[in-house]
């Protein structure tokens, strides 16, 4: 017991607190990994029992002359929708992050597409993209390099709001003072945001630079509505060809290895972007606060 009128200890939160979150996780996110990785070392058309065949469709996703350009094709959308969404976020969130009045309303109204779903927003596109009755009188979708930019310029579209918000939380943790002892040396407003707003953003970009790695490697509802892989196979990345040989050709057993292929794949992506940025260090980039 503490003692008459002392103030009273608050420790910290236990351990059984976390615990709904650890079993969602674990039911909802581990264990189907955990499956598919199984699942991947058998043969399965999604009847009867799986067979094990070892690492036959390891080897065959090795072999398998699709995998190296849809591999060319993710890493490509991966980095160039990265280019574009940091881009305008970062320029986006750091506007809405004053205090008037008109920029808290246009950052509601600059929100609005991510409250959609994927696949409402692919809908909405394919009709304003269709040659005929389309807003375009042009058949972007059929050509390489025009479905390919469709694809990033419409994830672009609902994800940027949400990378905005991450933005705009922390420009707004930056102390004034950096940004009044800029003025008082005579920075001007560009100055002033390359040397004190992105210093002072760089554990915010990785953040949310890991968010859209992860995002665009497991990126698929809008290639299946908008160009389902095509023209040709020019936009099949990796989860499109998951989606192949699992609902198509039901294969459910190498469209496990390629399902666990990505996990790894976008797992060392994300902790590569840590240990480079120096972001698990958790260094302070406020300096002479």
């Amino acid at each position: 017991m503490s003692a008459p009128g002392a103030a009273p200890r608050t420790g910290r939160p236990h351990a059984v607190w976390a615990l709904p979150g650890v079993l969602f996780f674990a039911f909802f996110a581990v264990a189907p990994m955990v499956l598919a990785f199984l699942l991947s070392f058998t043969e399965w058309n999604g009847l009867g029992d799986p067979r094990p065949v070892g690492l036959a469709n390891w080897r065959r996703l090795l072999d398998d002359p699709r995998l190296t350009q849809s591999l060319w094709l993710t890493v490509l959308l991966t980095v160039v929708s990265w280019a574009f969404q940091t881009v305008v976020a970062l320029l986006l969130g750091v506007w809405a992050a004053g205090r008037q009045r008109n920029r808290a309303i246009l950052s509601a109204v600059f929100f609005v597409p991510f409250l959609l779903s994927s696949t409402a927003i692919a809908l909405l596109f394919y009709a304003l993209l269709d040659p005929n009755f389309g807003i375009v009188q042009k058949d972007t979708l059929g050509s390489s390099s025009g479905a390919f930019l469709a694809i990033v310029f419409v994830g672009g579209w609902q994800f940027i709001p949400f990378h905005t918000l991450i933005y705009q939380g922390g420009a707004r943790q930056i102390p004034p003072v950096l940004y009044q002892a800029a003025a008082i040396d005579g920075a001007g407003r560009y100055r002033r945001f390359v040397s004190v707003t992105l210093p002072q953003l760089r554990h915010t970009v990785t953040t949310s630079s890991v968010l859209m790695v992860v995002g665009s490697l497991t990126y698929f509802e809008t290639v299946l509505i908008l160009t389902q892989g095509g023209p040709g196979t020019d936009t099949a990345i990796l989860p499109y060809l998951m989606y192949e040989a699992g609902f198509k050709s039901y294969d459910f057993g190498y469209a496990s290895a390629i399902a666990s292929f990505l996990v790894a794949a976008a797992t060392a992506l994300s902790l590569l972007l840590v240990r480079l940025s120096g972001f698990g260090a958790m260094r302070s980039v406020r300096e002479g606060m």
